[in-house]
């Protein structure tokens, strides 16, 4: 459990970084969006690529993707719903049934794989279906809802190619279905812009705290509200659910499972939202709730199932 503590706090610390940068005003008043757009158009599609030309694709086919992308659908879902249901319109939804399912599978997912699960190759099939199917279609469900868009047929087929995560990651698939090897003076550049990523969303997502009031207190409460229940425990439960009664996991694999969608919502859906300028406060605050709350969320699935 160390392990998992150690990760939460070099989390919080990038945040804090940032905030104290926000705070004194040390990257100008357009810091936070600088590098929201440098995370978004540089830094996250390079680290994509190499983290996907590496990848075994063959991980999408476990029993493991098939309980995390039901228990996604349930928790998506039923945010989707409710948000039809309120009129909070298309992007907000997304954004909102996004962090109610999007778990941290990079930051978190692999130090938590590596100290409770004991393997890191199990938060792979996760990361894959997030990044391939997950991200490119929510992205794409924004870009098309945005004023002004053009929703066309040749539009809605190409509108993930315009999207500099979406290319990423399916140049990085490309890479690896081949099986080709990128030679290294081509791959280290890129390498060293993708380590930028994770920094870059963290500090900017720490600027944004700046001035802002506590989480739940504004008028999107009920949105940021269901979609951290719906992280927290909805989408624990849905796997545990699922897991057990469907597919009749037990032991390490249904421990698997659970703990990886009690993981809490990427920060880096904070970055989509800043970017499209739809839901941002609501990202903000479910990120950084779902956050806190993960940790007696992973304690308890730990005791109950480990």
């Amino acid at each position: 459990m160390t392990g998992v503590l150690e990760g939460f706090a070099v989390i919080g610390a990038l945040i804090a970084a940032g905030y104290l940068a926000g705070r004194a005003r040390v990257l100008g008043e357009q810091g936070g969006p600088v590098l929201t757009r440098l995370a978004f158009h540089v830094a996250s599609p390079a680290l994509l690529f190499t983290t996907l030309a590496d990848a075994d694709l063959g991980a999408l086919a476990s029993p493991g993707l098939l309980v995390t992308a039901a228990s996604t659908l349930l928790v998506a879902g039923v945010y989707i719903a409710v948000g039809a249901l309120r009129h909070w319109g298309t992007g907000p939804t997304t954004i909102g049934a996004l962090c109610a399912g999007y778990v941290n599978a990079g930051n978190l997912g692999i130090p938590i794989a590596v100290y409770v699960l004991g393997d890191a190759t199990l938060i792979a099939p996760v990361l894959l279906f997030q990044l391939l199917i997950v991200s490119p279609l929510a992205l794409t469900v924004i870009d098309l809802s945005r004023p002004g868009a053009r929703t066309s047929p040749l539009a809605v087929v190409t509108a993930p190619l315009r999207n500099p995560v979406v290319l990423g990651s399916l140049a990085g698939v490309a890479v690896a279905a081949a099986g080709v090897r990128v030679p290294a003076p081509l791959l280290d550049p890129v390498e060293l812009l993708g380590a930028m990523a994770v920094p870059a969303v963290l500090l900017a997502f720490g600027i944004s705290l700046r001035g802002a009031t506590l989480p739940a207190r504004g008028p999107e409460r009920g949105q940021v509200l269901l979609a951290v229940g719906l992280k927290t425990v909805g989408q624990p439960v849905a796997a545990w659910a699922v897991g057990a009664g469907v597919f009749g996991l037990t032991g390490p694999a249904l421990l698997t499972v659970v703990v990886t969608s009690a993981l809490p919502a990427a920060q880096n859906l904070f970055t989509y939202a800043s970017r499209y300028d739809t839901g941002v406060r609501l990202a903000r605050e479910a990120v950084l709730l779902s956050t806190v709350l993960a940790v007696p969320a992973l304690v308890t699935v730990a005791v109950l199932l480990g």
